[in-house]
């Protein structure tokens, strides 16, 4: 799990190991691993009800652009398609807007602090 984090930049994650296990312990996590080796995850932290927040979309950097990530958001989001609205902040970068976008996120409002994404289901 930590050369994933490692693999993408995420160092962090990898300087405070014992947090992040913790952390994915209390988080819904769904992952995807090639050869018994963990290549990508979606992390998510919810009430079960009325509100999701993506906190964590990555796949190692030797398997990107294959799309791996686009079927892992679209799998969670399906497992938890009974929530009533998804919230993620992403950095302030132009690659990640196409990328949400395509998965029918909308952005709320661009700050100096990231991007921040709303998939609102109770109206669809």
């Amino acid at each position: 799990m930590l050369d994933l984090y490692q693999s993408v930049g995420w160092l962090a994650y990898v300087q405070q190991p014992q947090t992040t296990i913790e952390a994915l312990n209390n988080s819904v996590v769904l992952w995807v691993t090639e050869n018994k080796k963990l290549i990508g995850l979606c992390r998510g932290i919810t009430d079960g009800k009325t509100i999701l927040y993506v906190q964590d979309i990555l796949v190692n950097s030797t398997y990107q652009g294959q799309h791996i990530g686009t079927d892992l958001v679209k799998r969670f989001l399906e497992k938890y398609q009974d929530i009533g609205q998804t919230v993620l902040i992403t950095d302030p970068e132009d690659k990640t807007l196409a990328f949400y976008q395509s998965l029918k996120f909308q952005e709320v409002k661009p700050s100096e602090y990231g991007r921040a994404f709303v998939m609102d289901r109770r109206f669809n």
